[in-house]
């Protein structure tokens, strides 16, 4: 029974599912595990007499699959399926697949792809795989597919570049993609064919790849990737903030980017235009010592955390976010700048106290951080910090991580528990209102006893 049931699938999409499964894995038993709490269910290395345990995973709507070598199955006959099986895949609520640790034979993959269109799979990704050889996908020509997710991570195989026919093959199910992550797979270029056939992507993520500035302009360009609205290229090999700009300048629907990780140089202000649609930009860890330009114009929110800011000196009405935290600032950027922010982020920089003018425009933002920089405790550094907090703007890390540097005799204290009262601060201030009062009091009681003598002597 188990034999019948594993050809069953072979001959179906479960051929995909089972995708080898053959080799054993030292400490690991060849079968099928379901996590109930988690709706997860995962197999290890099925071979044809353990391919029974995949029944616990029909009630599963995400199911596993790691190891083994899919060679054995390359020449496999495969034909079309009988009615029974394609009403059992449709009954089937298994929404997305993992397929890990696998060899895949790029002949058997273009032969069982299009059986997913009879399930109701819309996430597939591989993970640590290696894809060998070339396959025939004439058959999925014009095939319709329920998959909108699909990603790859640490996969091996030949260069896209060529594999124009094939792409042209997919593409009925490509211009109805959604999602597409190829990630840690030493990618150095997309061809520009790829991205003319996923018309419906919105999310992209090419992130822990090789690519570098010149491979940016050939993949984005004209009539690619139409409505792509989230890009992620962090940790590649980009380094030149306007090669960048040029590269993605035709992506119309454009509104995240992900430069993070990549050692960029800010170059001169240069006359290239970002995308109008951009609204929220990623440039941390990128190793700047300067805000490059020019900024993509309708900006809301702008990470540029753990760089080598010295000053930020920039201007945008429609900032609503800003992380400027891990830098070297001395100062807080004027607040006047950003009449729509509600949020900045200064932890760890240079910053010892918080002008009083500052203070009173930080009061109007929802969430402010200014944890772990060297503060002056004195009255006026301590106090405005401690309005702050009074207000509830001072988010995570007060008041344990607020910590002052000086004067002496408050170094290592928290913020929160330096005096600030004005008797501490400015004794003056209530000493010199207290000796006009006397002086008030002492001038009435001598009019009034001068008044008493006047009354005696008549």
């Amino acid at each position: 029974m188990a034999r019948t049931v594993f050809r069953l699938f072979t001959m179906s999409v479960a051929v995909l599912l089972l995708l080898g499964l053959q080799v054993a894995a030292e400490g690991r038993r060849n079968r099928c595990f379901f996590n109930r709490t988690q709706e997860i269910c995962v197999c290890y290395n099925l071979s044809e007499e353990t391919a029974g345990s995949i029944i616990q995973c029909l009630p599963a709507p995400v199911v596993e699959f790691w190891g083994g070598d899919l060679q054995k199955y390359a020449d496999f006959p495969i034909g079309d399926l009988d009615d029974s099986i394609i009403d059992t895949l449709g009954s089937l609520i298994i929404q997305k697949i993992i397929i890990g640790n696998v060899l895949v034979p790029e002949v058997l993959l273009a032969r069982v792809l299009r059986f997913f269109s009879y399930t109701h799979v819309r996430e597939l990704a591989f993970d640590s795989c290696i894809f060998q050889g070339t396959g025939d996908w004439s058959d999925m020509d014009g095939q319709d597919l329920p998959i909108l997710s699909l990603s790859f991570h640490n996969v091996t195989c030949a260069p896209l570049t060529g594999h124009e026919p094939a792409f042209s093959s997919l593409g009925r199910w490509l211009g109805t993609l959604e999602q597409l992550a190829v990630t840690s797979s030493r990618v150095t270029s997309l061809p520009c064919a790829i991205g003319r056939l996923l018309r419906a992507l919105h999310s992209l993520s090419l992130a822990h790849n090789s690519l570098g500035d010149g491979s940016l302009a050939p993949a984005f360009c004209q009539g690619a990737f139409p409505q792509l609205q989230q890009l992620s290229l962090h940790h590649n090999n980009l380094s030149s903030y306007q090669g960048v700009c040029e590269g993605v300048g035709l992506l119309p629907q454009l509104q995240h980017l992900d430069l993070s990780y990549n050692e960029l140089r800010a170059e001169p202000s240069s006359s290239c235009q970002w995308p109008p649609s951009l609204l929220h930009f990623n440039l941390s860890n990128t190793g700047l010592d300067e805000v490059p330009a020019p900024l993509p114009p309708h900006l809301q929110v702008l990470d540029m955390s753990h760089n080598h800011l010295h000053a930020v000196d920039i201007s945008l009405s429609s900032m609503r976010k800003l992380f400027l935290n891990q830098n070297l600032l001395q100062a807080v950027p004027s607040i006047r700048n950003y009449p729509m922010l509600d949020t900045l982020h200064l932890d760890n920089n240079s910053i010892s106290e918080l002008p009083r003018a500052e203070v009173k425009l930080l009061g109007r933002l929802q969430d402010v951080a200014v944890a772990g920089n060297p503060f002056s405790c004195s009255c006026s550094g301590a106090g405005g910090l401690q309005a702050l907090a009074a207000m509830g703007h001072l988010g995570q890390g007060w008041p344990g991580d607020y910590r002052c540097h000086s004067p002496e005799q408050y170094q290592g204290w928290q913020v929160a528990q330096v005096p600030v009262s004005v008797l501490h601060c400015d004794p003056a201030a209530v000493v010199a209102p207290l000796c006009v009062a006397l002086a008030l009091l002492a001038g009435a009681g001598a009019m009034c006893l001068a008044r008493s003598r006047s009354c005696r002597r008549a």
